[in-house]
């Protein structure tokens, strides 16, 4: 997909997470997350948490709430750190992703700007979840292949996308999104597709 404007914030905006990290993050996690969310539940209102999940909260789980299988408190994302981190996109936390967003799904026909209700029916309703999922899935892919993730964290890292609004959609966007000797414990716990 061509680089436009949002997509390269989005790129540079998680580039700088990454590199951010404290050191001692950085040898204690094991994943990151791709969280995509939507204000309000709205598909116009997109943005992505850029997360992670370490050793040791994995160890926590195990030694408070172990689940019966450990697979499922290191792969599952219930178990996982899910508050305190940066967000990109369509949201007041990111004012120049806003711009951007709004900018490039205009340019796509997507959406026009306007609120107000969006009618479910509306086939551009599915178009924008799509896009952003796209959008986020090459983020992913970029940074492995450009090799970001091993530069910023020491070592290639896994990338796991999520979007509560569309579940089972997980395995299918990380499998895309990554080398596949990185996920191969993960695809594993989901078990045959």
């Amino acid at each position: 997909m061509p680089k436009t404007p949002f997509r390269a914030h989005l790129r540079s905006g998680t580039e700088r997470i990454l590199r951010a990290l404290p050191e001692e993050s950085k040898r204690d996690l094991y994943v990151i997350s791709f969280d995509i969310w939507r204000q309000d539940q709205d598909c116009r209102h997109p943005f992505l948490t850029v997360g992670h999940n370490t050793e040791s909260q994995y160890a926590r789980v195990l030694a408070t709430t172990p689940p019966d299988d450990p697979a499922e408190a290191r792969w599952n994302y219930a178990y996982w750190i899910l508050e305190g981190f940066p967000t990109l996109g369509n949201t007041s936390a990111d004012p120049r992703g806003r711009a951007l967003y709004l900018e490039e799904v205009r340019e796509l026909g997507l959406w026009d700007g306007s609120e107000g209700p969006m009618d479910l029916s509306d086939p551009r309703h599915e178009l924008l979840h799509e896009h952003f999922a796209d959008v986020c899935s090459d983020l992913a892919r970029g940074l492995h292949a450009d090799g970001v993730l091993t530069s910023a964290l020491g070592r290639p890292v896994p990338v796991v996308l999520f979007d509560m609004d569309c579940p089972g959609w997980e395995v299918e966007a990380t499998e895309a999104a990554n080398p596949p000797e990185l996920i191969a414990d993960f695809l594993a716990f989901q078990g045959p597709g």
